[in-house]
């Protein structure tokens, strides 16, 4: 049987890999193919799918993942087959990326008045030309000593309530929902399991979502259960997804490549323009 994982990320945002690297990488783990979803941007789609047309059978699927708040809460929503080029959808992520840009200079500032000898150039350079978030600060953190571990930069500095947070342009989910149907694109729920107040969930489901994010590596047995049973209540397609930011070397983000997936054959069901 062939696996699709549907949950991954590149150097476009907080990804480790480019979109090429990914693709060799997921071939390593014997994938047929990925979804890329990045956060907040599209930039690292036409890479990928340019390099697996080469390669010949293997699927790329166009995705996004977008950062929303609701209710005091972050919360994600994945993007599936979507017109990645449309031109509104375009116009919105770089509002949104002017925005992500804005918040990293004013984090950077405020840890400098902390004493951290940080600058916004270098973590430009480690965001290279992906969309700038926290993580990149984080890992400029720890190149430089000033923690022994990415949660380490979060839990000191960077998460709300920590000297350096500010908070972030929001987004509801709503918001990201009518984003993701503009642009042509099939609306899942990124791991709910991660969602604490029960509310949110419910109201995201009566917007009319059309998937479920039930496989994902914090997820667990009780998680698995719970939300099959939401698709079967709600009439949502089930996704599964590793998270996938970076390999297993040292400190890994959510799971490596290809820990949850899906197959070829479930996919085909509702994503039917992408998958042979």
């Amino acid at each position: 049987m062939r696996y699709i994982d549907m949950h991954t990320h590149t150097t476009a945002s907080d990804g480790t890999y480019s979109p090429r690297q990914l693709i060799d990488y997921a071939i390593t783990k014997g994938l047929s193919g990925i979804a890329i979803t990045d956060h907040d941007t599209v930039e690292g789609i036409d890479e990928g799918m340019n390099y697996a047309s080469k390669l010949g059978k293997f699927i790329v699927i166009t995705g996004i993942e977008l950062s929303t708040e609701y209710l005091g809460e972050e919360v994600h929503i994945l993007g599936y087959d979507i017109n990645h080029t449309s031109k509104d959808l375009l116009q919105a992520l770089s509002f949104i990326q002017e925005q992500r840009r804005n918040r990293a200079v004013k984090i950077v500032d405020k840890l400098q008045k902390l004493g951290l000898l940080i600058t916004y150039d270098e973590v430009l350079k480690i965001a290279r030309e992906g969309a700038v978030g926290r993580p990149h600060i984080a890992r400029v953190l720890l190149e430089k000593g000033y923690i022994e571990s990415i949660q380490e930069a979060f839990h000191k500095y960077l998460s709300k309530g920590c000297p350096a947070y500010v908070p972030r342009y929001k987004i509801t989910p709503f918001e990201a929902i009518d984003m993701i149907k503009k642009a042509e694109g099939f609306v899942t729920i990124a791991h709910p399991g991660l969602i604490k107040n029960e509310k949110i969930l419910i109201d995201i489901l009566e917007k009319k979502v059309d998937g479920i994010e039930v496989y994902h590596p914090e997820h667990g047995e009780k998680e698995h259960k719970k939300f099959s049973l939401i698709a079967r209540q709600y009439h949502l397609k089930v996704t599964a997804g590793s998270d996938f930011h970076s390999p297993p070397k040292g400190e890994t983000r959510h799971g490596d490549l290809g820990s949850e997936k899906i197959s070829i054959e479930e996919v085909d069901k509702f994503i039917k323009s992408k998958v042979k």
